[in-house]
C-alpha cells in the first residue's frame, strides 16, 4: 500500500476510485437517458390522465347537477300539467253533470207536461161524460116532473139547467 496521505491510509486507491466514479457517471447518464426520462414521461402522462379524469369528473358532476335541475323542472312542469288536467277533467265532469241534470229536468218537465195534458184530457172527458149523464138525468127528472105537471116546465128551463151545469155553477 502506498502511503498517500489520509486517503491512502484508509485504503482507497485513486485509480480505482476514479474509474468507479467514471463508471458511475456513465451508468447515471445511461439510466437517466433510458430509464429516468421515460419513467418521468409515464408519470407525467399518468398525472395528466388523473388531472383529466378529475376535470371530467367535475364536468360530469356539474352536468349531473344541471340534469338534476332540468329533471326537477320537468317534474314540476309535469305536476303542474297533471294538476291542470285534473282541474279540466273536474270542470268537464261538472259541466257534464249540469248538462245531464238539465236534460233530466227538461225530461221531467216534458213528462209533467204530458201528464198534465193527459190529466186535462181525462178531466175534460170526465166532464163531458158528467154533462152527458147530467143531461140525461135532467131529462129523466124533467120527464117525471112533466108527468106531474107538464104545463109548468118548458124547454127553456132544460137549457138553462144544462148551461149552468156546463158552466160549473151547479
Amino acid at each position: 500500500m502506498e502511503s498517500g496521505g489520509i486517503i491512502g491510509q484508509l485504503g482507497i486507491d485513486w485509480k480505482l476510485f476514479l474509474s468507479q466514479a467514471f463508471n458511475f457517471f456513465i451508468l447515471l447518464l445511461i439510466l437517466r437517458a433510458f430509464v429516468y426520462k421515460p419513467l418521468l414521461i409515464v408519470i407525467k402522462k399518468r398525472n395528466e390522465k388523473i388531472k383529466e379524469g378529475l376535470e371530467k369528473a367535475e364536468a360530469a358532476d356539474v352536468r349531473l347537477k344541471e340534469v338534476d335541475v332540468i329533471a326537477k323542472g320537468k317534474l314540476k312542469q309535469a305536476d303542474q300539467e297533471s294538476i291542470s288536467m285534473i282541474k279540466k277533467t273536474e270542470e268537464k265532469a261538472k259541466q257534464l253533470e249540469q248538462s245531464l241534470t238539465a236534460k233530466a229536468e227538461d225530461h221531467q218537465k216534458e213528462l209533467m207536461a204530458q201528464a198534465q195534458l193527459s190529466y186535462e184530457r181525462e178531466l175534460e172527458s170526465s166532464r163531458q161524460d158528467v154533462l152527458k149523464n147530467a143531461s140525461e138525468i135532467i131529462k129523466k127528472i124533467i120527464v117525471k116532473t112533466v108527468e106531474l105537471k107538464p104545463e109548468a116546465i118548458d124547454e127553456a128551463l132544460i137549457s138553462k139547467a144544462a148551461s149552468q151545469i156546463k158552466d160549473g155553477k151547479i
